[in-house]
């Protein structure tokens, strides 16, 4: 993967536009009752699965949104990237999952099977339509908040967890909600990600890893804590930059928009799987 090498201004780069926009939408996710179970092990076994399983949906259409942003990319360097990228979503990310689902008894061909609940749909149709009928920037705006999204709250919770100390833009919130949040604004649509690293384990039980030994989401965490992921992360929000800065002001109108609305939908996805949403019959 070729990641950018270039400084951020934090001060002046687009993607710290898009985020600050939606903040209190990210926020609510760090904040949100399943993303605590996780860090904290509590999340019950029931809530995960249903998660890993509408995941593993989410992620056959996410594949085809980099394979389309790879066919659309101006330049070869991009499209190469986008390339890898999509490997390492149809292959190493999923495999995550059928490790998962490995040890519960679930053979892949069940996961592959999976029908998509509501809010499921309505993030894989509104991310197809934006690579259907946007430019390639607002293809862009709308994959980042998956990508970015996933590489905070692992580095969160993994900073959570080992009692690290992190900087006040990424330090986990004091504290979960009562209850689930509202998600989505009305008008708006219902409702990962990268790599697991090369020497991830095998299996994903709990093991010694920033989570802690007795965390059964240990390997989860991991994985999206892992330099590898962040730097992937990181070339995603530095091609935005580069398509932001470029960009005329109905341009960048559109950019936020699709990145909010994907926000939301990020949102919705943790909420639904806490709330176990049942697929249409």
């Amino acid at each position: 993967m070729e990641v950018a090498a270039g400084a951020r201004g934090a001060a002046t780069a687009f993607s710290d536009e898009l985020r600050a926009a939606a903040a209190e939408v990210w926020e609510a996710q760090h904040a949100h009752p399943f993303v605590r179970g996780i860090g904290d092990g509590s999340l019950s076994r029931e809530r995960f699965q249903h998660f890993v399983r509408q995941d593993y949906v989410y992620l056959v259409d996410y594949g085809r949104l980099l394979a389309l942003a790879c066919a659309r990319a101006p330049e070869l360097a991009t499209m190469r990237s986008f390339a890898e990228l999509t490997q390492a979503i149809l292959v190493t990310e999923m495999d995550l999952h059928r490790a998962f689902a490995a040890d519960w008894g679930i053979v892949p061909a069940a996961l592959e099977a999976e029908p998509a609940t509501p809010t499921t749909r309505a993030y894989v149709d509104f991310l197809l339509r934006t690579a259907a009928l946007g430019d390639f920037a607002e293809l862009v705006a709308a994959l980042l908040p998956c990508m970015w999204g996933y590489a905070e709250v692992g580095e969160r919770l993994a900073a959570a967890q080992a009692g690290a100390v992190v900087s006040p833009g990424t330090a986990a919130l004091p504290g979960a909600p009562a209850s689930p949040v509202a998600v989505v604004s009305p008008g708006a649509p219902a409702s990962p990600v990268a790599a697991a690293s090369p020497g991830a384990a095998a299996s994903p039980a709990a093991s010694a890893s920033p989570a802690g030994p007795a965390n059964p989401y240990a390997r989860w965490i991991a994985t999206y804590a892992d330099p590898e992921f962040q730097a992937l992360a990181t070339w995603c929000r530095e091609l935005m930059d580069r398509l932001g800065a470029t960009a005329d002001a109905p341009t960048r109108a559109r950019l936020h928009a699709a990145f909010t609305t994907c926000s939301r939908h990020e949102l919705a996805f943790w909420d639904a799987a806490w709330r176990l949403e049942p697929a249409p019959a």
